[in-house]
């Protein structure tokens, strides 16, 4: 087993950004960690398929908050695609419960700073125009995944249900946006669109804790201790 990072590197307002899903390999299974923005899914599999690996092995696609991305689309693409989400952010996905992301965001709005109200808009557009998802694999803070090799952790702040995905065997963390590298650390994702900040932080620690040698972080790529 090993997990890789997929760097997808994309221009937002004139400005290059970065995000970092993850790729797990479990005996030639392919497992995607988060499924970036709307539109990702051929940049995402340009990516799987420059590292040597066939689409046609992808079985699951873990997500680890409400931020879904290119997750309908892919669904449409790969229809036995096995889909893993927290029960709480399952409502979320799958429409039965209002994102409590989108309800944040439109509260941001009112007070952003000028220089971020474009990148605000364009965040609540993207939310609005996501479809929704069934999830198949409803899981909880302490379940065994993958062959038992990998252990789903509660990291609530960001988002309600939010998770990271502990591998013993690895001593590595996919922290999701439960953690950020910056600077060369391991920080919260960005305060401003954080559902609890204490709670994020709270959550911070606890992966810290589990003192793992590589964390796998989408924004920042891989902090190694």
């Amino acid at each position: 087993m090993k997990i890789i990072e997929l760097p997808i590197e994309f221009v937002f307002n004139g400005q290059k950004n970065h995000i970092n899903p993850s790729l797990i390999i479990l005996k030639n299974e392919l497992t995607l960690v988060d499924t970036g923005y709307p539109n990702f899914l051929p940049l995402i599999e340009n990516e799987i398929i420059k590292n040597g690996y066939e689409m046609k092995n992808l079985k699951n696609i873990i997500i680890t908050h409400y931020d879904i991305g290119s997750l309908y689309d892919f669904k449409e693409k790969y229809p036995l695609i096995n889909i893993i989400a927290s029960e709480i952010e399952s409502k979320l996905i799958s429409g039965e419960m209002k994102s409590e992301r989108l309800v944040q965001a439109e509260e941001m709005l009112r007070n952003m700073p000028n220089q971020e109200i474009e990148f605000g808009k364009w965040f609540i557009q993207q939310l609005k125009n996501l479809k929704h998802v069934s999830i198949d694999e409803k899981v909880h803070d302490g379940d065994l995944i993958l062959d038992n090799e990998c252990r789903v952790v509660a990291t609530p702040g960001h988002t309600s249900g939010h998770i990271s995905l502990y591998f013993p065997s690895l001593k590595s963390v996919i922290a999701g946006d439960a953690a950020v590298k910056e600077n060369h650390e391991l920080v919260i994702a960005n305060p401003h669109f954080c559902l609890n900040v204490e709670e994020a932080e709270q959550s911070l620690r606890k992966i810290k804790d589990l003192e793992a040698v590589n964390y796998y972080c989408y924004h920042g790529g891989t902090f190694t201790l």
